[in-house]
């Protein structure tokens, strides 16, 4: 299951790869916002529809979640929206270079201090190494 896990993540990244790119010419002719509405109202009906037959779990326990575990969806589109406008201004892959640091640099903090649940794991000198890798590697093909 780890491996197809691993599969389902590089299918994820190549996926939004192309959103981002899809997004950005949406947004030349619909607009930047509007391209952001759109994908969350069909995302929504696409997804209401799938719950809707395949759904397990309890949506009206939503008020009793934790109210921070309901950021996801503020955090969604800025995520979401900030990629519609990037893409316009730098292309795709600078984007997604930028996105992939940015997401390593949180991952280590919430890592470092075990927020959200996470397995505790210290930031050390390999995975500083590796995020100025990556920096320096944005700045290069920039």
């Amino acid at each position: 299951m780890r491996y197809l896990s691993y599969l389902f993540a590089l299918l994820a990244g190549a996926a939004l790869s192309f959103e981002g790119g899809i997004y950005a010419e949406l947004g030349k002719t619909i607009g930047k916002l509007e391209t952001s509405f759109y994908n969350f109202f069909m995302g929504s009906i696409i997804v209401g529809l799938i719950w809707l037959f395949a759904g397990k779990g309890k949506l009206s326990y939503t008020v009793e979640a934790p109210k921070w575990s309901l950021m996801g969806g503020f955090l969604g589109v800025v995520y979401l929206t900030s990629i519609v406008i990037s893409v316009s201004f730098v292309g795709v892959g600078i984007t997604m270079v930028a996105v992939i640091i940015g997401q390593l640099v949180m991952s280590m903090v919430i890592e470092h201090y075990g927020w959200l649940g996470s397995k505790k794991s210290r930031i050390n000198k390999e995975k500083i190494f590796a995020i100025v890798s990556m920096l320096i590697a944005l700045i290069s093909i920039n």
